[in-house]
């Protein structure tokens, strides 16, 4: 990760000196890591000595910082992981901007590993990810979305980094089609399990520790699947209520919103969703070699379900 640090702070180098500024704010705000992670684990586990790792690994970063600065404009949010988001700080020009530059920046280093299924796999991928941005904006304020459209979404959005992630490490490895296909799913239900917790926090979290408001994508009208399941399980009224805060886009019932889905269980049916997604994460990893790596993406996956952040 230190290498990955070192390969970024080095692409980040421009002449001019507000993309670095931005860009830096964003970066050093902190953040998981997860999927540059999962490039270096899932490369750790297959045996990759290249060099060519660490920028794959800063490349899937930069595209996710693209995509974290293009969000927090379209949200209009003004917190994450703490402290003021980049739009805030700087405008939304400046985020909408220099998200730009980081994506072409991280086509730069694709084309520089000089693989093309690589390319085609981590272009592909941001092309996904960009549909299923536009896609949750056609879903806003949706109170009919269903479990099936939520979960197209979120593949799209954030699990198909996740999914490229792994794909590409075993690509730059040299990997047989069925040991690539179970890194790749490995990383599609890791990054589903993600999003699916990151969607109960926001109704079962504590906003220190995550760093934004409880209630956010309420606010934001996002339909998510602990709303979804409330729905199907409360009583007429209690689902009117719910109905009536996604269409609108407002937190003013946030309170009772909050005992509709802590009461009818939808919060427990929501992390169990998260399991199942887990679990078949950690069955992919039977098509591995046996290893410290394979066992961290292992744990990693376990872990993931206790996160509170």
């Amino acid at each position: 990760m230190q290498a990955l640090d070192q390969v970024i702070a080095q692409r980040l180098d421009t002449s001019v000196a507000m993309i670095g500024q931005v860009a830096r704010y964003i970066i050093a705000a902190g953040g998981k890591r997860l999927r540059p992670a999962l490039v270096l684990l899932t490369a750790g586990a297959l045996g990759v000595a290249s060099a060519d790792k660490y920028k794959l690994a800063a490349v899937v970063e930069l595209i996710h910082t693209a995509t974290l600065l293009h969000d927090d404009v379209v949200d209009e949010s003004t917190m994450r992981r703490g402290r003021p988001t980049a739009n805030e700080t700087f405008g939304n020009p400046a985020s909408v901007l220099v998200g730009d530059f980081l994506h072409t920046r991280s086509f730069q280093m694709m084309v520089e590993v000089g693989s093309l299924p690589i390319l085609k796999v981590l272009s592909d991928a941001t092309n996904i990810i960009a549909e299923g941005e536009v896609m949750q904006l056609i879903n806003t304020h949706d109170a009919d979305l269903d479990e099936a459209g939520y979960l197209h979404v979120i593949r799209s959005k954030t699990a198909k980094l996740f999914e490229a992630s792994a794909q590409i490490a075993a690509q730059l490895a040299g990997v047989n089609a069925e040991i690539e296909a179970a890194c790749a799913t490995y990383g599609q239900a890791l990054g589903t399990a993600f999003q699916i917790i990151d969607d109960v926090l926001d109704y079962d979290g504590d906003a220190q520790e995550m760093g934004k408001n409880l209630g956010d994508d309420l606010r934001e009208g996002k339909n998510t699947l602990p709303l979804i399941i409330a729905m199907q399980r409360a009583s007429a009224h209690d689902a009117a209520v719910v109905r009536s805060a996604i269409e609108n886009g407002s937190t003013e019932q946030l309170q009772a919103i909050l005992h509709i889905v802590r009461s009818t269980g939808a919060l427990d049916a929501t992390r169990e969703a998260a399991h199942a997604e887990a679990l078949r994460a950690i069955a992919a990893l039977a098509a591995l070699p046996g290893n410290a790596y394979t066992e961290a993406m292992r744990d990693l996956a376990s872990q993931l379900l206790l996160r509170r952040t």
